[in-house]
């Protein structure tokens, strides 16, 4: 696929490369990458990818822009709060490039749907923060034998990889089981330092252009884990284990990693609309029939929160005076899970069973307030 002179213009500095040339623009051109997700991670990878040529890109969001976004997703800007990601991501990304094509997903990747979505494309780059979808996404790959770009981040540290390269190993060799949901908080629930998507974003960028154009050595079967609070990094091998189950459906990711990505009704959860018809019913004896209790830290319950009665998770157990037994209990955080251990700890140790976990969190209700 030839450049025109205005792509050559363009792209005048990566041609310059030897090591990438007018062959490697053309296979850039060529190129069609499906990017999972346009938050912290997906906007650098989306505007890098973009700038540098790669002829279509794939985006998959169904997710609308808020103010906590701002703070790392850097394809948004404040005007745009409440918005449609993937529109403003379109936008943006044919402001800084209109010789590529965008090609806009606006679903929430499934197992239903992800066959179907990779197909139609040469590799994929996931710019998620949960395991349910880094499985699916990885699976999906698998089935269908294309590359997958593994980025990760919590806090000030970060991971990247290139999966499923070559015949390279896989996702599910990294990660053969998921870990339990309390040791896999999002950014929401663990906090990310702004600046450390950006860097891990690009990372993503560059292996996706390496492996496209068959430049350098890609991270294929390889992790690469930064330290930004000391900027060490070490890159560890990721063997392919030996004998491993072949993969040749998509399965039930949320129940295979033990949590729930929805506010479907579950014996203990409540949803929003659940909790507004609590909220409803009338008083008994001038209380109301539910108590409301906030498992988040002093610090985000000052900036925001609904009412309930701080009892921070990492204090919980001082608090089981004032945890009431003789009704309803509505537990929350801010996406569902301190609140949901602090059920777990609360039952386990000290036997309660009256105990609802706000399914989702303030997170499943953004939107609303």
């Amino acid at each position: 696929m030839a450049l025109s002179l205005e792509e050559i213009r363009r792209y005048d500095r990566q041609i310059l490369l030897p090591e990438l040339g007018l062959q490697g623009q053309q296979k850039l051109k060529q190129a069609k990458v499906l990017v999972i997700g346009c938050g912290g991670l997906g906007s650098p990878v989306l505007l890098y990818l973009a700038a540098a040529g790669v002829g279509t890109l794939g985006i998959v969001e169904d997710d609308r822009i808020s103010l906590s976004n701002l703070q790392r997703q850097i394809l948004y800007s404040s005007d745009k709060i409440g918005k449609p990601k993937i529109d403003e991501a379109e936008k943006k990304l044919k402001a800084l490039n209109p010789l590529v094509t965008i090609a806009k997903h606006e679903v929430r990747l499934s197992a239903d749907n992800a066959l179907a979505l990779i197909q139609k494309y040469d590799l994929v780059i996931d710019g998620t923060d949960n395991f349910p979808t880094r499985y699916l996404v990885n699976d999906a790959c698998v089935i269908l034998d294309k590359p997958f770009v593994y980025g990760a981040i919590h806090r000030f540290e970060g991971q990247v990889a290139l999966f499923n390269y070559k015949g390279s190993s896989t996702y599910r060799d990294l990660f053969p089981a998921p870990p339990p949901p309390e040791q896999a908080p999002n950014c929401s629930e663990a906090g990310v330092l702004g600046v450390l998507p950006g860097i891990i974003g690009s990372m993503q960028a560059l292996e996706a252009i390496k492996a496209i154009t068959a430049i350098g050595e890609p991270l294929a079967g390889k992790l690469l884990m930064l330290d930004t609070l000391t900027m060490q990094s070490r890159t560890l091998k990721v063997p392919k284990i030996p004998d491993s189950p072949s993969i040749e459906n998509l399965i039930d990711y949320e129940a295979f990693c033990g949590i729930r990505l929805n506010d479907e009704f579950q014996d203990n959860e409540i949803t929003y609309e659940q909790y507004l018809d609590l909220i409803a019913k009338p008083k008994i004896n001038g209380e109301s029939p539910f108590q409301l209790i906030d498992v988040r830290e002093e610090y985000e319950f000052e900036m925001h929160n609904i009412g309930g009665e701080l009892m921070p998770l990492s204090e919980i157990e001082k608090h089981i005076p004032k945890i009431r037994r003789d009704k309803t209990v509505v537990i929350h955080c801010q996406s569902g899970i301190r609140s949901q251990r602090a059920i777990d700890l609360l039952q386990e140790r000290f036997g309660y069973t009256n105990l609802l976990n706000f399914a989702g969190g303030l997170n499943a209700i953004s939107d609303t307030l």
